[in-house]
């Protein structure tokens, strides 16, 4: 496990894009003392008023206060010893003293051996006017996120520890929390808040613009443009979430990388579907590109490892291909997927 909440800090990743997500998600470590807060998203900092920097490495026992009942501590508190999963309306306090009342889901994430990992809470705030039927539907909602939270963290946690053994604690802290982030996005483009979205499939042309743009709003930098050719296709969730995390490696590595030394280029992300059915996805970039004398996707690398079990995972297929400028990788995922265009 990592050994240092600053690790974490040091290697924080906020995209903007993830300011509308309807809930609130929180992911601690029972493996550090006093079970501290890891990662927070945007929704649980404008929730609470508490920015990442005053929540990462607390308990979450400082949101609550005077009016907070013990039984719902205790509640919390025996599921989380018994690393069950458990839902209280409790009485949290934000950052200027004021009071509210909050449906919180905590639940364990364990690894595929069923080793405790980390936990999960989802929280959303109950209003007054909320009725028996509005706040069951709240309760759905979170469940539904809770679940999809831990089976894709659970994905990612795999790959990362599982696919070596030399995994610094560093490079972990800096993959999950960014990955974590990715997933986000993915959450709020489903809408699961929302009792009238399709819970089975996404619409795959909007989620894949909104993270390419949230990409290139954190890691890109003046001068290097983004071009976005992607096609409204709808997909099944579990395919969503192995391209999305796809794509935020690719294409975080080709800003990262692919410009060094240069003062301008093109980053282009375009994605369409096949004739077979399918889809194929293709980063490309006019800058040094991918050496000619490196393997890659390189399996000794926390990147290539994530890509390669994601890829593989969608018994799909990467091609590395070199230009006169630049590099293009291009990503199939077989009809097999359950495609739909519209």
């Amino acid at each position: 496990m990592p050994d240092t909440i600053e690790q974490l800090l040091d290697h924080n990743v906020a995209f903007d894009g993830y300011n509308r997500a309807q809930v609130a998600i929180v992911v601690t470590n029972p493996f550090i003392d006093g079970n501290p807060i890891v990662y927070v998203n945007e929704a649980f900092t404008r929730s609470t008023g508490y920015a990442r920097s005053a929540s990462v490495g607390r308990n979450c026992r400082f949101l609550q206060g005077e009016e907070t009942d013990k039984a719902d501590v205790d509640k919390l508190r025996h599921g989380i010893e018994n690393e069950q999963t458990v839902t209280v309306d409790i009485m949290n306090y934000r950052a200027n003293g004021e009071k509210y009342r909050n449906r919180l889901v905590v639940s364990p994430l364990h690894d595929d051996s069923g080793n405790l990992q980390y936990f999960i809470g989802i929280q959303k705030e109950l209003r007054e006017g909320d009725t028996d039927q509005s706040v069951e539907e709240i309760n759905e909602a979170l469940i539904e996120i809770q679940n999809r939270v831990a089976t894709d963290l659970s994905m990612v946690i795999g790959m990362i520890r599982h696919q070596t053994g030399a995994t610094s604690a560093p490079e972990e802290f800096m993959a999950l929390n960014r990955r974590i982030e990715s997933l986000q996005l993915l959450y709020e483009e489903m809408k699961l808040a929302d009792s009238q979205s399709n819970r089975n499939s996404i619409q795959m042309g909007s989620y894949l613009s909104r993270l390419s743009s949230a990409i290139a709003h954190t890691t890109g930098r003046p001068g290097v443009r983004m071009n976005l050719q992607i096609e409204p296709l709808e997909v099944p969730i579990e395919t969503a979430t192995r391209v999305g995390l796809v794509l935020s490696e690719v294409l975080t590595n080709a800003f990262e990388h692919a410009f060094d030394r240069l003062d301008s280029g093109l980053v282009e992300v375009r994605m369409s579907q096949l004739s077979a059915g399918g889809l194929r996805l293709i980063v490309s970039d006019d800058g040094v590109g991918v050496p000619r004398d490196m393997l890659w996707p390189d399996r000794r690398t926390m990147g290539g490892r994530i890509v390669s079990g994601l890829i593989e995972g969608l018994e799909g297929t990467l091609d590395l291909g070199r230009g006169a400028a630049g590099s293009f990788i291009t990503i199939d995922v077989p009809a097999g997927a359950d495609l739909s265009h519209h």
